[in-house]
């Protein structure tokens, strides 16, 4: 672990890289081919690719690995969604291919950093004698009454 908090994480770094990559290469692109997807595939890959750092910092400030591993596993879902929006810019021809290759290349290594991360964590298991770390909620599975004529619950 880095004396830097999260900044000092490789895959964070890495992560932003991308996002950056993303809003600063590809995003313009996309708007000057297609001003209607402003609200469409830019918001959603504004969105997905600022995920992947975010989840992954906000795991580490949770100092538990069970809690950290489930904000990379949020991060890792944010990273394949942004890799399934670069396909669709790429099939829409809004992305050239050089840089669809050098963002997929971004994010495939990017996937195999968190995947790294994520096995450390799990095998160091940092905060696993914190308090409660070991506590699970479970919630009692409420019955539900359905009245078929009038859709009533």
């Amino acid at each position: 672990m880095s004396d830097k908090g999260f900044e000092g994480l490789k895959v964070w770094q890495k992560a932003r890289g991308l996002m950056l990559d993303v809003h600063k290469k590809l995003v313009p692109l996309i708007l000057k081919a297609s001003p209607d997807e402003r609200f469409d595939l830019i918001s959603q890959i504004r969105r997905s690719s600022k995920s992947i750092p975010a989840n992954i910092a906000e795991g580490h400030g949770r100092f538990y690995y069970g809690d950290n591993v489930r904000f990379c596993y949020n991060a890792r879902g944010s990273l394949d969604e942004t890799t399934s929006h670069l396909i669709t810019a790429l099939d829409l021809e809004y992305c050239p291919k050089a840089l669809y290759e050098d963002l997929r290349a971004q994010a495939d290594e990017t996937r195999r950093m968190l995947n790294g991360y994520i096995d450390w964590l799990k095998e160091k298991k940092i905060g696993e004698k914190e308090p409660g770390a070991n506590l699970h909620i479970r919630e009692e599975q409420a019955e539900y009454v359905i009245n078929l004529e009038t859709h009533d619950v």
